[in-house]
């Protein structure tokens, strides 16, 4: 069996992200994965202006504490104000432009209004409360980083900037389909020997919550002709097929064979815990015309989302041309004792608590969904290695796992 470092890095050195990009008005740009650097038009702000309400000043007008001053002109957010009159000061609102001659602008809860003057409370600083053009953007930087999937204020970012489009990678066609003659559909009639399909819903969501575009063929029989061609359909229009169940080496178990007979098999069983029998290879379209990546994940329901957690999703995000692929981790206090560790990688079902620590779910088995339900994220654990309460652990939540 592969290591799991060595099975992942086999992984992304197949992976090529998609070649074909979209441009797409930012309010449609949300959530997809930016093909090309982008840089702003304008300098943000484009002129020096007023962080607060109150008074633009020359510094040479108030020589002190409580000095008098004419009110010359007004000077609302969105209106450029005449030059300053020495000896006067602007009233001026939060994003109004600072008018030329002015050096600072005072609070209006430092200042006392009367008729037509206002009276200074206290001795300005150069520069008080003034947002210098270009501070944040000057005209032409790169505000955005290609490989990026795009955020509410990534999109904020690029309207600032007066960038009305976006261009980004077309989505990732997923193919799927589920093996297995006793699955069936929850709301169904569940006969003896029956058991619903959880992957089913489980696997959409998680291509869906990454952006995929979801080509769900449903349940496949468990004969090779079946799976052999479920696997050309699925292949025809789609970037990846991914398939639930029948990798194991079983009389039952159709994928692996159908698929060295549709294509190659390049890897097969994993060292790691739950999820042990991954297949990894490709499915030749039948029209010749090029090839889809195949990955078949255990049918185990928590060996299907544990694998596709650490394996199929930064698989799924080099396809999409995102360029970070690792997810952030944590060290935690380890708030309990695993003293029976496997011989491969492990990734244990836990949850934070309260005090610092993280805790481990009773139960580790692979079918236990209610432990992915209970925990929060998931403990990678080397190989061999025992864990005794008070240890340091590597905890990964599912919010680094999810998107």
């Amino acid at each position: 069996m592969l290591s799991y470092e060595d099975a992942l890095a086999k992984l992304l050195a197949a992976a090529q992200p998609v070649a074909e990009t979209r441009h797409l008005p930012l309010t449609a740009a949300a959530g997809r994965v930016l093909a090309q650097a982008q840089h702003s038009t304008v300098a943000v702000p484009p002129l020096d202006n007023s962080a607060m309400d109150g008074y633009a000043v020359r510094l040479a007008d108030v020589p002190a504490a409580g000095t008098v001053l004419p009110v010359s002109q007004r000077i609302p957010a969105g209106t450029v104000g005449a030059p300053l009159q020495p000896g006067t000061a602007a009233r001026i609102f939060t994003g109004a432009p600072v008018p030329v001659g002015a050096d600072a602008v005072i609070m209006q809860e430092r200042c006392e209004a009367g008729d037509g003057v206002v009276t200074i409370s206290v001795m300005p600083r150069p520069g008080e409360a003034i947002r210098r053009a270009g501070e944040d953007i000057a005209v032409g930087a790169e505000i955005l980083q290609p490989g990026i999937r795009l955020r509410a204020q990534d999109i904020a970012l690029a309207a600032a900037a007066g960038l009305p489009e976006l261009p980004v990678y077309r989505r990732v066609r997923v193919g799927v389909f589920f093996t297995g003659d006793e699955l069936f559909q929850p709301g169904e009639p569940l006969p003896p020997g029956g058991i619903y399909n959880s992957n089913r819903y489980a696997l959409r969501a998680l291509l869906e919550g990454m952006g995929c575009e979801v080509r769900d063929l449903g349940s496949v029989p468990d004969t090779l002709l079946a799976t052999r061609d479920a696997l050309r359909r699925a292949a025809a229009d789609n970037d990846l097929v991914i398939t639930s169940g029948g990798v194991s080496v079983g009389e039952e178990d159709h994928v692996k064979p159908a698929v060295e007979a549709e294509g190659r098999l390049d890897m097969w069983q994993i060292a790691i815990k739950p999820g042990k029998p991954l297949a990894f290879g490709e499915v030749i379209r039948a029209d010749g015309a090029g090839k889809a990546w195949f990955i078949g994940l255990p049918g185990n329901p928590v060996s299907a989302m544990v694998t596709f957690m650490v394996m199929v999703r930064p698989f799924i995000l080099r396809l999409q041309g995102v360029t970070r692929l690792t997810p952030r981790s944590f060290a935690l206090r380890a708030d309990f004792d695993w003293s029976r560790p496997d011989a491969r990688m492990e990734f244990l079902r836990a949850r934070t608590n309260d005090d610092g620590g993280v805790e481990l779910f009773a139960n580790q088995g692979a079918g236990v969904v209610t432990s992915l339900v209970w925990g929060d994220g998931l403990i990678w654990n080397p190989p061999a290695q025992a864990i005794a309460r008070g240890d340091t652990v590597r905890f990964v939540p599912y919010s680094e796992l999810l998107s």
